[in-house]
C-alpha cells in the first residue's frame, strides 16, 4: 500500500481508497486509477472495517466503496466514515453490481456523495472520481429519478424536520427544489433566469445553512423537510 500525505504522489493528485472484497476487482480499480493523470491510490480495503480504519489513517479524498463486503457492509462503513471527525472531508462513491433503490436510499442517507454501477465505463468512473473530489454530488438522472420515487414511496413520519429550512430564503428554496429534482447549476440558472455564478453562490449558502456535505445531502434534506414531495410531472 502506498502511504503519504495529500499530494504525496505528485502535487495535487486526488487520493483514492479502493474498498472491495474481491482482490481482482481491487487490483483492476487500482491499475485504472494509478495510470490516470492526477489520481493515485493510497490504500486498498477488503472489508468495511478496513475501509473505515484506512479512511481515518490515510484521509483520502475519495473512497470507492463496494456495498457488499464482509464484517461490515459498505453502507455502514460509509456512515462511520462520514460521521467521524477523523475522516471529515473524505467523500464516498458507492460502487455496486446491484441496481437497487434500497442501496441508493441507504447510501445517500449514510453520507455518500455518489452512486455508480460497476459496469460503468472506465472513463466515466475516472470522471466520477474527479466530480466527487471537487465537492459535487454524482447522481445520474436515472438514479435521481429512483431516489425521488423512493422518497415519495416512503414518506417519513411527521416530525420537526421542516425546521431544518429555517433561515433559508425563498430563492434558496427554489434552488434547493431544482437540486432535488436532479438539475445542474446550468439548468437551474436557465430555469430561474440567473447567472451560473449566482446559482453557485446560492448552492454554497444552502450547504452552509443546512450543514450538508454536498448536493446529494441537499437532496435528502429537500425530501425530508417536505419541500419536495412528488416527482416532477412527466
Amino acid at each position: 500500500m502506498t502511504r503519504g500525505g495529500p499530494g504525496a504522489a505528485g502535487g495535487g493528485d486526488i487520493r483514492v481508497l479502493v474498498a472491495d472484497d474481491q482482490a481482482l476487482l481491487r487490483g483492476g480499480f487500482r491499475l485504472l486509477i494509478d495510470t490516470a493523470p492526477g489520481l493515485t491510490v493510497v490504500g486498498e480495503a477488503g472489508t468495511g472495517a478496513e475501509a473505515v480504519e484506512l479512511a481515518r489513517s490515510e484521509r483520502p479524498d475519495v473512497v470507492l466503496m463496494d456495498v457488499r463486503m464482509p464484517e461490515m457492509d459498505g453502507i455502514e462503513a460509509t456512515r462511520r466514515i462520514c460521521s467521524d471527525p477523523r475522516s471529515s472531508g473524505v467523500r464516498v462513491l458507492i460502487l455496486t453490481t446491484f441496481d437497487l433503490d434500497a442501496y441508493i436510499y441507504a447510501a445517500l442517507r449514510a453520507g455518500a456523495s455518489g452512486f455508480l454501477l460497476k459496469d460503468t465505463r472506465p472513463a466515466d468512473l475516472l470522471a466520477a472520481v474527479h466530480v466527487i473530489a471537487s465537492g459535487e454530488a454524482l447522481l445520474a438522472p436515472t438514479v435521481t429519478r429512483r431516489l425521488i420515487a423512493e422518497f415519495t414511496r416512503r414518506p417519513e413520519p411527521a416530525r420537526t424536520l421542516p425546521r431544518r429550512l429555517d433561515g433559508v430564503t425563498e430563492r434558496e428554496r427554489e434552488v434547493l427544489t431544482h437540486i432535488a429534482r436532479g438539475l445542474s447549476n446550468g439548468e437551474i440558472a436557465e430555469h430561474l433566469h440567473l447567472s451560473q455564478a449566482t446559482v453557485k453562490s446560492h448552492v454554497g449558502r444552502l450547504l452552509a445553512k443546512l450543514h450538508a456535505r454536498d448536493r446529494a445531502q441537499l437532496v435528502v434534506v429537500a425530501y425530508d423537510s417536505g419541500l419536495v414531495t412528488a416527482p416532477p410531472a412527466g
